[in-house]
């Protein structure tokens, strides 16, 4: 039967937290089954020479359960110090309270494969103290408090750290009451999510610090999780002599995911049923806002290669609507058609990085050098779609890229693919952007014109097509008529 004593738990901690780079100091001693570790202190140096960072905790109580688990203990609070360098290079100290009600954690398994089991009734991060040079600095105060915590945290140590987690908790809760102590505004904010979760996984290799980022990656870095949210909402309202606003927003659910290896960076965020409320700041009115998805993904290499390398990026803001207050600024009589709008952007595609992204001496060199930081190879547009006011714009195409030809489009790497396009009912909102006095008649026969050349009719009724070619001898041409 596997097991684990409190000495091996012990000792794993301080090999997981020495690996990022923490010193770690404290008193141990054994009574019966129990270790004690006291005053316990953890430093680390801050990157940048922007100073360190300490965690005081006053003791820790591992118990062995007799069945080769471990049981572990910590005090309702553990007050925590961080010491930094400000923007002035002063001395900046903040002090924050850990705070956990009902907390359990039990360790099972063997020394190279553990696995932590834990739960709260709450877990509380409150702001305590800023002091600068010495001198206490009145700003205010910050918490946050989750509930109903549970959670599990495997680790397989052997050549890396392998690290498996989940955890949940809800609901989440955060207060802000915050005073610039030079400007005088304050900021007032509270909200929370109904419910949060967490899956995840890394591989840590060890004795590399986190400030090296590159370094990490090259050796075996990874990560990959995801949060997912239910239920956000959010009050806020800054205080300002000059252009006080406040506030509210509100979304069903969410999600966040990031990933890291040595390839690649992932990030993506997105929100469903998303709604805004703001009023103040010289709005004469409150403005409404409301979508059914805002989102974001993001993927692109972090080191240099010799081959390209694949990225891609893609915006969706779908079914987006406004209050009828602001459509009566410019359109009272309501010509405009009040149809949600769309706009969605999806690329991909591959580009050779000709340095280390998370490498600063590498970042700072390029800079310096003015050098050019990568080549981009091709360029999917999978999808756009643009749907507004009536009108519906979509588009796809396919390119890829000459980088040894600069000279043929004026400094960007030559082109070669073709782009599809389809406008239906542009006509008609140009008709109606004049109606109401938004566009004028010249320009919209200009754009008209525009379109014209541009463009083909289409099979339906107010459609136009269009389909641009580069050639690989530099020509452009739209529908077959060249216009390069």
């Amino acid at each position: 039967m596997a097991d684990v004593t409190p000495e091996q738990v012990w000792q794993d901690w301080q090999e997981y937290l020495e690996g990022f780079g923490y010193s770690v100091e404290a008193s141990e001693a054994k009574s019966g089954d129990t270790l004690t570790v006291s005053d316990i202190t953890l430093e680390i140096d801050m990157p940048e020479d922007q100073g360190s960072a300490s965690i005081a905790l006053d003791e820790v109580l591992l118990r062995d359960n007799g069945d080769g688990t471990v049981r572990v203990s910590f005090p309702e609070s553990m007050p925590m110090v961080i010491v930094g360098t400000g923007p002035e290079g002063e001395t900046v100290k903040t002090e924050l309270d850990y705070r956990t009600s009902e907390f359990e954690m039990s360790v099972a398994g063997d020394p190279d494969d553990m696995t932590y089991d834990y739960s709260a009734a709450s877990m509380t991060v409150a702001l305590t103290g800023v002091e600068a040079e010495g001198e206490a600095v009145e700003i205010g105060a910050a918490s946050m408090t989750a509930n109903d915590v549970a959670g599990t945290s495997r680790m397989v140590t052997g050549d890396m750290r392998d690290v498996f987690q989940t955890f949940s908790a809800g609901p989440v809760t955060y207060t802000l009451d915050v005073t610039d102590p030079e400007e005088g505004g304050r900021v007032l904010a509270s909200g929370g999510y109904e419910s949060v979760r967490f899956e995840g996984t890394g591989m840590l290799p060890p004795d590399i610090g986190s400030d090296d980022m590159a370094a990490m990656l090259e050796a075996g870095f990874s990560m990959d999780g995801r949060f997912t949210f239910e239920t956000g909402t959010s009050e806020f309202n800054f205080e300002n002599d000059d252009a006080p606003m406040k506030g509210s927003t509100q979304s069903r659910s969410g999600t966040l995911d990031i990933a890291m290896n040595s390839e690649q960076l992932h990030y993506g965020a997105a929100a469903q049923e998303v709604q805004i409320e703001i009023e103040g700041a010289g709005l004469p009115f409150p403005v409404e806002l409301a979508m059914q998805t805002l989102a974001l993904d993001l993927t692109g290499p972090v080191s240099e290669g010799e081959e390209p390398q694949d990225f891609a990026g893609a915006f969706t803001l779908a079914d987006f609507t406004m209050s009828e207050m602001l459509w009566a600024i410019f359109d009272p009589g309501q010509e405009l058609p009040r149809d949600p709008a769309t706009l969605v952007i999806d690329l991909s595609g591959k580009a050779k990085l000709l340095f280390d992204l998370l490498d600063p001496e590498q970042i700072e060199a390029m800079e310096e050098s003015d050098a050019t930081p990568g080549e981009l190879n091709a360029l999917t547009l999978n999808d756009l779609t643009l749907r507004l006011a009536g009108a519906e714009l979509t588009g796809a195409g396919d390119f890829t890229f000459d980088n040894d030809d600069l000279e043929s489009f004026d400094g960007m790497p030559a082109p070669e693919g073709t782009l599809d396009l389809k406008l239906v009912g542009g006509n008609t909102l140009l008709d109606k952007l004049i109606a109401i006095g938004i566009l004028p008649q010249e320009q919209a026969s200009g754009m008209r014109m525009m379109m014209g050349l541009f463009a083909r009719p289409g099979a339906g009724e107010d459609e136009l097509n269009s389909t641009i070619e580069v050639t690989a001898d530099g020509q452009v041409l739209a529908n077959g008529q060249r216009i390069k």
